[in-house]
């Protein structure tokens, strides 16, 4: 067998995701092209999509995006209708579009204005609370319920004894400092 030569295996030769934060150029739509929001992944490379002239389609992501780019729910991207499938429910993913990039288009009036962005703030809010959905404070807490539950522990009767041996120790370590 012969000797490894400590070069890596397959993966060296594979391309880093690296994006660098360059700003790359705004695609807009072209002839039989349509702007589409992410419903749901179905897994496979198949997505639902809601394409904004109001028709709800199969999404297929192409070759070229499948493990480079990850399309997630709600996700902005434009789609390429089947040019060869005219009335088909069907089309693929040409590209996907930033948090930034959708705001944009939207500020374009590309896409509707009452489309909700996922943008990044909203995933990584270090602030986020978890609270009543109803929003009003009653004044009930849940740390009733949860002390409800809990045990007490009796008090021993061993506590004069603990404070002579608390004692002794002090006057060791005056001793001892001496």
């Amino acid at each position: 067998m012969p000797k490894a030569k400590g070069r890596g295996g397959k993966n060296r030769r594979r391309a880093k995701n690296t994006s660098n934060d360059v700003k790359r150029e705004l695609v807009f739509k072209e002839q039989d092209q349509e702007y589409a929001q992410v419903l749901k992944m179905l897994g496979g490379g198949r997505c639902d999509l809601y394409c904004f002239d109001g028709v709800k389609r199969l999404g297929t992501i192409r070759g070229k995006l499948v493990k480079r780019v990850w399309i997630t729910q709600g996700d902005i991207v434009l789609v390429s209708l089947r040019e060869f499938q005219k009335d088909s429910k069907k089309c693929d993913i040409a590209h996907k579009y930033f948090a930034d990039e959708a705001k944009k288009l939207k500020a374009y009036k590309e896409i509707p204005e009452n489309t909700e962005l996922n943008t990044a703030e909203q995933d990584t809010d270090p602030n986020f609370v978890f609270g009543d959905e109803s929003g009003s404070d009653d004044g009930d807490s849940d740390d009733e319920e949860v002390g409800a539950n809990r045990r007490e522990m009796p008090e021993s009767s061993d506590s004069d004894e603990d404070d002579d041996d608390r004692e002794e120790r002090k006057s060791r370590d005056s001793i001892d400092d001496i």
